[in-house]
């Protein structure tokens, strides 16, 4: 039950929206549309995987110093750990001409002295040995270190009437 003749209400309203000839639309402002698209598409693609690879080289060079800092920073703390060490320190101390102190004597807060003072004494000298470790190497035309240089006895002032014996001296401590 099909009509094949003039269309009458609705689908006649249709009909008319319809073109009946052929397609009059240019397709080719719309196919370089798309070529554009797909091209600025690609190239912005080309240019973020740039980006991205120049900033990969930046990273392993920062990891590459990061590396080369992190290796002499452990160093130097090694050569501090060692010039801080107790026997370093004793030695550095004994070649400035520095002894180990006597016993100390101490102030209380009303006047009184605590303690015996007593006069630092420089032990006998130990042998050397015969190599030292040192991390320096000798400067070119011999070392520079200034020949040793005789230390003038410490004499102990005289002690007055009034101020007692056991004071004449200054402690051989800050008391800290």
């Amino acid at each position: 039950m099909s009509q094949k003749g003039p269309l009458k209400g609705r689908a006649a309203r249709l009909g008319r929206l319809m073109p009946s000839g052929p397609s009059t639309a240019a397709r080719t402002p719309f196919v370089l549309l798309v070529v554009v698209l797909l091209g600025g598409g690609l190239i912005s693609l080309l240019l973020l995987n740039s980006a991205l690879n120049q900033g990969s080289f930046k990273l392993s060079e920062l990891k590459r110093k990061t590396t080369e800092l992190t290796d002499e920073e452990q160093a130097l703390q090694r050569d501090v750990d060692d010039s801080s060490a107790p026997d370093a320190l004793e030695r550095r101390a004994r070649e400035l001409g520095m002894v180990p102190g006597g016993s100390p004597a101490f102030l209380d807060p009303d006047g009184k002295v605590r303690g015996v003072p007593s006069e630092a004494v420089s032990p006998k000298p130990s042998p050397r040995p015969a190599v030292t470790p040192d991390r320096t190497p000798p400067a070119p035309g011999g070392p520079s270190k200034a020949p040793d240089t005789p230390k003038p006895p410490v004499s102990k002032p005289p002690a007055t009437p009034d101020t007692p014996k056991n004071t004449a001296t200054a402690p051989t401590t800050s008391g800290r």
